[in-house]
């Protein structure tokens, strides 16, 4: 995440739309006859780079929604963002990362891969599976060509697929990344699998391609625990020697015992052309083969979701290709493995999710490795939770009227005005429309008053006067009043009659009208009408009840949702809220009934340490994106 003026991480810069040059290598031999390998990654369009063709290109802003503290406020924090993540990927500078590490979702089939249950989530699927695997490799390319221009020249990728389109996913990362960088094609060993094969082998791995920005990228070899015989040996001895190329080697494997033998006089180390020493700690470099147990159902790190990857793997992964305090992108971020590894190992991150689920189970359990690895204290930074596409209308109200009115223009794709009294911004190609934007509370009314007002203003410009003037003008707000609405309708009413007119467009915040510059976009694999919508949170109620001694069960499923059509998916227990930063208790993350479709369990039970007074929260999100908290207080006893 740097914070320098470097021109190449400048997010206005021009996007890098160079494919790597291919080489003879990838053209078929005519004998071959016809085969599916085309020059250029599917679905790339040379007339209308970076995949804009199928996904249009769409600014929004993202809306911070909560800061959750670590110990280093003063550093930049890292970054949670909840949004289609090829659209926050666009917005990101360009060769800002060092290492991005993705799972996507497997060709597979459209229900396994559905697991929070947002409506964002299916959304998504909906539009990946829609044409098959052509249509899913041009899904994951568009992804793929963002991430490539979001690496450093030292930076590299990791892709976690399986053996259902592995083989045609290397194909396009050669076309994208470019042949040459390809580094391996590592296989994860899980273990054993417990399910029968009928005639054929049992499949016990997934594989995971491995592939540079560059020639010069970061890697560190690394070496597993177990040392050999042979070395244990050399250790006791102190040292080895070797003739190679015309030139004496000496492998010195422990010093004490070494001199030991020199003075001695069993060896002396001036005979030799070379000496390199050896470290007795490690074992044998790791090979490409990854033997790591798939996560026990058991495990603490395990957080109830079903393609979980355990630590270990990550943790392999990000030592190998980056250093402290590089940066680690993970675009499918699902249980928050990748992010928790990061801040483990002293690395920054960015964690991006469709699902509004997956984001607050990842955040919980951020914050609970912090605290468990004793983090807190440490020079860890904060981090923030954005939502990109999706916001919540009751955290704008809480905005100051400048910063509203700026991220209101930022959704209308309009830009801020530089000093004009009245008219805070102007929309159109040559930014001619002035542009008022009312107050952050959604309960507020746009008046008679301020129509006219604005009116003014616009008859102040130079550009109003004359005939042929400026007359358009378009007023942004939560609601608006009758009196408001006639006040428009008379000034437009004057068109023909006098030249003091204003045609007046009212347009009401969270509107098809307000959102329809981003729906009209959307193309056959790309539906947008999802985005730039505003969300409200449920209201939660909470039930308490005394079982036994310290021992109490909670019951939120009195939770009633506001947004139309919503449905409650998740719910978190904190038993022992501060009041500022809300923790959920551990296995109170990701919790789900029995049954085919199993649906969000909304109660639990807790035993307090000791008695007395308690603050219990509830945190509950519903499948548009809203999320709302209750509160109740327990004289525990």
């Amino acid at each position: 995440m740097p914070d320098a003026p470097d021109p190449r991480h400048d997010p206005d810069a021009p996007p890098v739309e160079a494919l790597p040059q291919q080489e003879p290598r990838f053209r078929a031999p005519a004998r071959f006859g016809h085969v599916p390998v085309a020059a250029t990654p599917l679905g790339w369009d040379p007339r209308n780079p970076g995949f804009r063709n199928h996904y249009p290109i769409v600014n929004l802003p993202t809306q911070i929604v909560e800061r959750v503290p670590l110990g280093a406020p003063d550093l930049e924090p890292n970054r949670l963002i909840w949004g289609d993540n090829l659209h926050v990927m666009r917005q990101l500078p360009s060769e800002s990362v060092d290492l991005v590490y993705i799972d996507p979702p497997f060709f597979s089939n459209r229900v396994y891969n559905v697991i929070w249950g947002d409506e964002q989530e299916k959304r998504s699927f909906d539009d990946l599976w829609e044409e098959g695997l052509g249509g899913y490799l041009i899904w994951l390319n568009a992804r793929l060509y963002e991430m490539k221009r979001l690496l450093k020249p030292t930076g590299s990728i990791y892709v976690h697929c399986d053996w259902h389109a592995s083989h045609y996913i290397k194909v396009e990362m050669d076309k994208i990344f470019g042949y040459e960088n390809f580094k391996n094609e590592i296989t994860w060993s899980y273990g054993k699998v417990a399910n029968s094969a009928a005639r054929k082998f049992l499949r016990s791995h997934d594989v995971i391609f491995f592939y540079s920005a560059g020639k010069n990228h970061t890697y560190n070899a690394l070496f597993d625990d177990n040392i050999s015989t042979r070395k244990k040996q050399l250790i006791e001895v102190g040292y080895n020697t070797k003739n190679m190329g015309g030139d004496k080697y000496l492998y010195i494997y422990d010093e004490e015992n070494f001199r030991n033998k020199e003075k001695a006089g069993k060896i002396d180390r001036n005979d030799f052309d070379i000496i390199r020493y050896v470290d007795p700690t490690k074992g044998n470099r790791f090979t490409d083969v990854f033997e790591i147990d798939h996560l026990n159902s058991q495990a603490r790190e395990n957080v109830g979701y079903p393609t979980q990857k355990p630590e270990p793997l990550l943790e392999r992964i990000i030592k190998a290709s980056t250093n402290e305090g590089d940066v680690v992108l993970d675009a499918f971020v699902g249980g928050g493995t990748t992010p928790v590894v990061a801040q483990h190992l002293g690395r920054r991150w960015i964690a991006i999710d469709q699902s509004r689920v997956a984001v607050s189970v990842t955040a919980e359990r951020l914050k609970h490795a912090a605290a468990e690895r004793g983090l807190e204290d440490a020079s860890v930074p904060d981090f923030t939770v954005e939502h990109w596409g999706v916001y919540e209308a009751e955290r704008l109200s809480e905005m100051e009227a400048g910063e509203f009115r700026a991220f209101v223009l930022a959704c209308y794709d309009a830009r801020v005005a530089s000093g004009e009294e009245g008219i805070h911004g102007y929309k159109g190609s040559r930014a001619r429309i002035p542009v008022w934007v009312g107050p952050p509370s959604p309960r507020a009314i746009v008046t008679a008053e301020e129509v006219n007002g604005f009116a003014q203003a616009i008859a102040r410009l130079e550009r109003y006067r004359g005939d042929e003037g400026l007359r358009d003008g378009a007023m942004l707000a939560w609601g608006f009043g009758p009196d408001a609405r006639e006040a428009a309708a008379e000034l437009r009413g004057r068109e023909g009659l006098q030249i003091a007119f204003v045609r007046l467009e009212q347009v009401a915040i969270d509107s098809e009208a307000f959102r329809s510059h981003v729906a009209s976009k959307s193309t056959e694999r790309g539906d947008y009408r999802g985005f730039l919508t505003f969300v409200h949170p449920p209201l939660v109620e909470i039930e308490a009840q005394r079982r036994r001694p310290l021992h109490y069960a909670f019951d939120a499923s009195g939770t009633v949702v506001l947004n139309a059509g919503a449905k409650v998916v998740n719910a978190h227990w904190d038993f022992d809220y501060d009041g500022r930063v809300f923790r959920a208790a551990r296995g109170e993350w990701f919790r789900r009934g029995k049954g085919k479709d199993p649906a969000p369990v909304m109660d639990a039970q807790h035993t307090f340490p000791r008695a007395g007074r308690y603050r219990v929260a509830c945190r509950v999100q519903d499948d548009k994106g809203g999320e709302g908290m209750g509160e109740i207080e327990v004289e525990a006893e």
